[in-house]
């Protein structure tokens, strides 16, 4: 019996890594009976006679796992969001954060093309990183020249597991090429009509980059938080963290409760009202979620 890591699921394989070889393996029939199924990430036993034909016989214990991007035991999130084509989303930004900070995955926003605004747009954009930075997120700013420091990406990605994720059309992809150009990642320009990109990422797969292992994942415009319930989602918001213990009430939800602390700390400008807003949005959407049988 050898342990590996899955690397790459396609077409009911799973290409698992072990002591630097690559065994393409299938999923004993024991995954369907218990409902589990091997993500890319996991950890695994595994059965193997030669390089094709080996057997996934079991699962370690997770870390953590993302349903979408659909990936397992990652340490870190290079969360991607680009300055312009398309838009910087701050909402966006902030549903991505919520399921990072859900699944307990340090997020890095990745700052996107930051070439293409002008002066008169970057004062927003600037301002929309500080508000990041002051509560604690690393950003992360690159341009479509495509030039980063290795020295410092490496420091990244070293010895992590590094999922990257955003909106489709921001440049994940150019910029995995970037980090490795052997890799040639399939890449696609904007689509005009819809202002977004077109998907180029049909699978999910970890790459090894700078020392890391970095997963490329399929874009996605919407996310939902089917997981998270509502009495937890305070906790996704960093910035609500040290407020919520000056609360009046244990187990206030900050919307519309008496002498709630975070909603005095929005009123003195502690708290941006945009993540606010967001936060209440997110509130609305999981609370008017059908119940779950």
């Amino acid at each position: 019996m050898r342990k590996g890591q899955i690397i790459k699921a396609l077409s009911g394989f799973y290409y698992v890594l072990s002591d630097d070889v690559i065994y393409q393996c299938r999923a004993r029939g024991l995954f369907r009976n218990t409902k589990q199924t091997p993500l890319v990430g996991d950890y695994v036993k595994f059965e193997a006679d030669n390089l094709t034909d080996g057997y996934v016989t079991e699962l370690l214990p997770r870390k953590n796992e993302l349903v979408r991007p659909p990936v397992a035991n990652i340490d870190q999130a290079l969360v991607a969001v680009s300055a312009k084509n398309p838009l910087f989303s701050p909402k966006l930004l902030d549903r991505f954060l919520v399921l990072t900070e859900f699944n307990r995955i340090e997020a890095i926003i990745l700052v996107t093309k930051m070439d293409l605004v002008n002066d008169e747009e970057k004062i927003p954009l600037m301002q929309y990183i500080a508000d990041y930075q002051k509560i604690g997120y690393q950003v992360v700013e690159i341009s479509t020249e495509w030039s980063v420091d290795q020295t410092s990406f490496t420091n990244l990605l070293k010895d992590k597991s590094t999922v990257i994720a955003g909106q489709s059309g921001v440049g994940k992809s150019s910029f995995l090429n970037l980090l490795n150009p052997e890799l040639s990642i399939e890449t696609a320009e904007i689509s005009k009509h819809l202002g977004r990109g077109k998907h180029t990422t049909r699978h999910t797969e970890l790459i090894e980059v700078f020392g890391g292992m970095i997963a490329d994942t399929p874009g996605f415009s919407s996310l939902d938080f089917e997981q998270i319930e509502l009495e937890q989602l305070p906790f996704c918001f960093r910035d609500f963290e040290q407020y919520r213990d000056n609360c009046k009430f244990r187990g206030c939800m900050h919307v519309n409760e008496p002498n709630c602390a975070v909603k005095a700390a929005i009123a003195d400008r502690e708290i941006t009202q945009y993540r606010y807003e967001h936060y209440l949005e997110f509130y609305q959407e999981i609370k008017s979620r059908k119940p779950r049988y």
